[in-house]
Formats: structure tokens, C-alpha cells, sequence
């Protein structure tokens, strides 16, 4: 397998990406390196990879020093040129799309930016692997394309036309135009939706790392809707393994395209995960509660049966065990040992 994986650079783009080429599976990471959050973060990702900052310049290849597997390429998929040269020239068989615009809040703030990122970029992509036909694409969809008033536990079956934010919104659009790509062209494409992950080299604008981090340093955190939500946070590992299960299974239907929920299945209240990142920080959090947040929902729960029944698989680590690797990590990241 020749495998793209896009967001590479990115939380779970970089544990993917790492994971395959670890393996000894041929990987090209791509990335635009965007600003939405700290850029020492996804240096530091790609510097972990043997992909060396000084090295990386827009649309040039870089190999890896530490894994001779491993190339990565600086590019956008909002550029159709580049992006449909690179899938000619290179002839992928898989394509694992981890790139996106992310977050709910700054949708509010800035739409525009998941149009193009999100809807734009994901049509150039799917326009490359249907003129340079790839085996399979596995893409990045997201829990909150259920929305607000949908059953507990989410099931795939579920409607998911009311989102609640903008992101949402581009989320189930990717799933719509991957459907009628499937259907169309007969292309091989699976969605996941995943279930608020964390877990080492995280997203800072997440809520483990902010309150981590807060609490770590003695700094308040804001608590949405007073503590009364719950979220089914899922540990990265996990998701390695699921995406890994995946990747190189296909769907077999008439219409090749499947979605399955990745979470832990096992929701947190929000007031008992902040007790866990306090036991392993060893200090109190300092709690401002705020109201609900618009685009946020209450509580989410993946019902991962499907993933079960499909792959034999569902996610499983403890909160408190993933916390406490989590905690491991950040520490050293914070005193500088990945610097």
C-alpha cells in the first residue's frame, strides 16, 4: 500500500500517519500548517517524525531522517493543481483524510474558512481520487453532525440534518459528497465520526489540554453550562487502532460507502473529568461556570456497535487511564523535551 494521510501535521493525522509508517507501509503526510492553533505544536509533530522544520517549504518534498517511509509535503487541498499533480505523479492506493478546519467556536467566528478548508478542499480531494482511482478512502466526519436532539446513544442511523454549528454543518456535507462520489464513480469511501479525542501531542484548543493546563498552572477554567454536560471522550490509541482496522477494508456494498461512530461509549460528566485531571495534576481547579455555549451541545455518546459487529472492535481506555498518559506527555512537552 502507497497511503496519503492528510493533517499530518495534525493530532490525529501525525498518530496515523506515524502508526502506518512505523509499520513499514509507504506514507506521504500533507499538510497546509495553518495558524488556528500553535504552529510550534505541529512542527514539533512533524520534528517527532524526523520531518525537520527548516527543511519544509510549500510544495516541496521533505524526507524523514528518522523513517525512510516517511515523506511529507507542505500543501493545501484548496490547491486543485498541485493537489491533482501529486495524485498523478504519485499513484496512492489508500488516502486517509485528517485535514480539516477544526473547532466549533471559531466557526462562529470565522465560516468562511470551513467552506473553503472543509468543503472546498474536500471536493478537490475526492475530485483526485476519482481521476487517479484509489482502493480506498477513509475520511474525518465528527460526532457533531448529530446535533442537539438526537436519541441517546448516537446511532449512525440517526438523522443528522440539524446541526447545531457551522463545522457540524461541513462535516455532514463531506459525508453527502462522499456518498454521491460512492455512488457515482464507485468510489470506495468510509466516514468516521469521531468522539472528542485526546490524549498525547492533543489540540491546546480542546478541553483536556485547556484544563490541563489551567489547572496544572493554577489558572481558573470556564465550565459551559455549569458542569451539566457529558462527553465521550475517546483516547487516541484507540483511535489508531480503529482507523488501522479500517483502512485497508473497504466497504462491499452496492453503493461502496459507510460511516461508524468511534467514541469510547462510556460518556463523562464534565465535573468528574475535571476531578481526574486534578487527581493527576495534584492541584484543585479554580472554576468559573459559564453558560452554554452556542454551537455546543450537552452531552454526546457514540453507540459503536456497528464498528463492533464490522471489525471486532471497540474503543476502550479508561478516562482515568488516558488522563494519566495524557498528563505524562504534557508535562514534558510543557518543560520543553520535545522542543
Amino acid at each position: 500500500m502507497k497511503i496519503l494521510v492528510t493533517g499530518a501535521a495534525g493530532f490525529i493525522g501525525y498518530h496515523v500517519a506515524k502508526k502506518l509508517f512505523t509499520q513499514g507501509f509507504e506514507v506521504v503526510g500533507l499538510d497546509n500548517i495553518n495558524g488556528y492553533y500553535d504552529v510550534g505544536l505541529k512542527f514539533a509533530r512533524l520534528s517527532d517524525s524526523g520531518i525537520r522544520k527548516e527543511k519544509i517549504k510549500t510544495g516541496e518534498w521533505v524526507q524523514s531522517d528518522k523513517f525512510p517511509s516517511y515523506r511529507f509535503m507542505q500543501l493545501d487541498l484548496t490547491d486543485r493543481e498541485n493537489m491533482f499533480l501529486l495524485f498523478k505523479n504519485e499513484k496512492f492506493t489508500h488516502v486517509i483524510n485528517l485535514a480539516a478546519q477544526a473547532g466549533v467556536r471559531y466557526s462562529l467566528e470565522n465560516p468562511l474558512s470551513y467552506i473553503h478548508s472543509n468543503i472546498v478542499g474536500f471536493t478537490n480531494l475526492l475530485e483526485a481520487c476519482r481521476t487517479s482511482p484509489v482502493q480506498h478512502l477513509v475520511y474525518a466526519s465528527s460526532s457533531s453532525v448529530y446535533g442537539e436532539d438526537t436519541p441517546i446513544p448516537y446511532k449512525e442511523s440517526a438523522r443528522t440534518d440539524h446541526p447545531v454549528s457551522l463545522y457540524a454543518a461541513t462535516k455532514k456535507a463531506n459525508e453527502l459528497l462522499a456518498y454521491s462520489y460512492s455512488k457515482l464513480y464507485k468510489l470506495p469511501v468510509t466516514g468516521i465520526r469521531f468522539f472528542t479525542v485526546y490524549g498525547p501531542w492533543g489540540r491546546p484548543d480542546m478541553a483536556p489540554w485547556l484544563f490541563m493546563s489551567a489547572i496544572s498552572k493554577s489558572k481558573a477554567i470556564k465550565v459551559f453550562n455549569k458542569g451539566d454536560m457529558q462527553r465521550d471522550f475517546t483516547y487516541i490509541d484507540d483511535v489508531v487502532e480503529g482507523v488501522m482496522k479500517i483502512i485497508p477494508s473497504p466497504p462491499q456494498s452496492v453503493v461502496p460507502s459507510m460511516v461508524y461512530n468511534m467514541g469510547c461509549s462510556s460518556p463523562v460528566q464534565l465535573m468528574n473529568f475535571i476531578r481526574v485531571i486534578e487527581k493527576v495534576a495534584e492541584k484543585h481547579a479554580i472554576m468559573e461556570m459559564a453558560d452554554m455555549q452556542p454551537g455546543d451541545v450537552v452531552s454526546t455518546f457514540a453507540d459503536t456497535s456497528l464498528l463492533e459487529a464490522d471489525f471486532g472492535y471497540k474503543p476502550s481506555t479508561p478516562v482515568e487511564q488516558g488522563i494519566e498518559k495524557f498528563h505524562e506527555w504534557f508535562r514534558d512537552y510543557e518543560t520543553g523535551k520535545f522542543g
